[in-house]
């Protein structure tokens, strides 16, 4: 299993932010890079708790479907979505949105299990891992820039 969290301050509310991070059109803009897009499930608007969606990617050069569903919300606080379709083993990503005097602190931690068993264990400290960091780095820079031209 592996796990990292990365911290992202952004100037806004915690509801902008939450809102923003279980925006559909708003995570396929941040992945535009790798051509993601919604295909099944909620395809726009906000998830809720209980609601899937699917989605097509290319990543290193090979196109992948995963379906991930939000199984815990507590907005504007945190949610969390897992996948129960996809590449990976298994994938959680908690979202905390914690808010202080001047906007906020989203917070995501991440633990997936790669897979192909060693050889997936071994191309995620060769350069899975990395990447991962690298995508959800790109994804928060999304919703700070999106989030921030919005405060009151």
């Amino acid at each position: 299993m592996t796990s990292f969290n990365l911290a992202t301050w952004i100037d806004a509310t915690p509801e902008t932010v939450y809102d923003l991070s279980r925006n559909v059109s708003v995570h396929a803009r941040s992945m535009a890079e790798s051509g993601e897009e919604a295909v099944g499930g909620v395809t726009e608007g906000l998830l809720e708790l209980g609601q899937d969606v699917t989605w097509r990617a290319r990543h290193f050069g090979v196109t992948f479907h995963m379906t991930s569903r939000i199984t815990e919300a507590d907005g504007p606080n945190h949610f969390v979505d897992e996948l129960h379709d996809g590449p990976f083993q298994s994938w959680r990503h908690l979202h905390v949105f914690e808010p202080d005097a001047t906007g906020i602190r989203m917070i995501d931690g991440i633990e997936y299990e790669a897979p192909l068993g060693m050889l997936g264990r071994f191309a995620d400290r060769l350069i899975l891992r990395r990447y991962m960091i690298k995508l959800i780095s790109q994804r928060n820079q999304y919703i700070k820039g999106a989030a921030e031209p919005l405060r009151d």
